[in-house]
């Protein structure tokens, strides 16, 4: 016979795990909406976090919101109608300059996969004089992987006479070079595939660009990020681990059916291009450097000068990072990615 206490101490125990098991289902469930502008590979963390179920593992039910342009975008976030944002670090100086109290935390894409892409009449560098460009909308992150580019191979935008032409995203830009609604534009290698089979060809490959570039990554409003670190720190894990993931080569049929799936591609090839993209511009190297951040702020100012003033001590919150890195999730995440 086993003693009525024992009953009561066991059924006390069970409760206690069932209690536990629903709090942990919440907690698996949590929703994050992330919102983001451009609709190319590097969302593709995200993406692949979501589909491969990274994110739940760290408890939450993260989606996506895209939005039509990184001003767009900002506006979202300072609403507060979603609480993060997936942005281009443009976007995010543009949103500071304008008041908004908001800060970076981490970024995966630090490099650009794009080619200058242009009609066939466009033979060279100078034959760009007065031409127009597409892009997704100034001050965004397609305009400043245009404007980075522009920066590299020592051309002046003002003294060229580029006209700079807001269409829609990659695919719509893309489809605008194609029908000649414009001359240029910095597309990524998958849709600059695309362009190349019409018979447009390339100027520059911005690979060439060695310097580690702030390009794509997760930003807030610096209150709710003091008030969810740990769910903000849960994010990035996610999304870390989601790099490693996509740039592991075991997954590379999972990863590439995601990237055909966002991207809509039809064919096979511009889906391997994207892939090719994914992986050469996705990173562990996901902190913060003021340097590259110093680089960009100067290329926006140009068009913002009010951008130059954007203090990147306030912008920049590189204590998330720091975190990962001493806690040894970094660390481990480099192990098992080879690097």
């Amino acid at each position: 016979m086993v003693p009525k206490r024992v009953f009561l101490a066991l059924g006390m125990m069970i409760a206690a795990v069932s209690n536990a098991s629903v709090v942990f289902g919440v907690q698996a469930r949590e929703p994050l909406l992330v919102a983001y502008a451009g609709h190319n590979e590097t969302v593709a963390p995200m993406w692949v976090g979501i589909e491969a179920g990274l994110f739940k593992k760290y408890g939450l039910d993260v989606g996506m919101l895209q939005t039509r342009s990184g001003p767009l975008l900002m506006s979202t976030l300072a609403s507060g109608s979603v609480q993060v944002v997936y942005t281009a670090s443009s976007s995010a100086l543009s949103a500071a300059a304008a008041g908004l109290k908001v800060s970076c935390v981490a970024f995966p894409i630090n490099k650009i996969a794009r080619h200058l892409t242009v009609r066939k009449d466009i033979a060279a560098i100078e034959d760009l004089r007065g031409r127009i460009f597409g892009v997704q909308s100034v001050g965004g992150g397609f305009w400043l992987q245009t404007m980075l580019l522009l920066d590299h191979l020592g051309i002046d935008p003002e003294k060229y006479q580029l006209k700079f032409r807001v269409i829609g995203d990659t695919a719509t830009i893309t489809q605008a070079l194609i029908t000649g609604r414009v001359d240029a534009a910095v597309l990524p290698y998958s849709f600059s595939e695309r362009a190349r089979r019409m018979g447009f060809h390339s100027l520059a490959d911005a690979a060439e660009i060695k310097r580690p570039l702030p390009v794509t990554g997760l930003c807030a409003q610096r209150e709710f990020l003091l008030r969810s670190r740990d769910l903000v720190t849960r994010l990035i894990q996610g999304m870390i681990e989601a790099v490693v993931s996509a740039r592991n080569p075991r997954n590379r049929s999972d990863v590439m059916e995601v990237l055909r799936k966002n991207l809509r591609f039809d064919k096979a090839e511009d889906t391997e291009m994207s892939y090719r993209v994914l992986t050469q511009v996705s990173t562990l190297d996901v902190d913060l450097y003021e340097d590259a951040w110093r680089l960009t702020q100067r290329i926006v100012s140009r068009v913002n000068p009010k951008l130059g003033q954007v203090d990147l001590s306030q912008l920049l919150d590189r204590s998330f990072v720091r975190s990962l890195e001493e806690s040894g999730f970094l660390p481990e995440m480099r192990k098992k990615m080879g690097s």
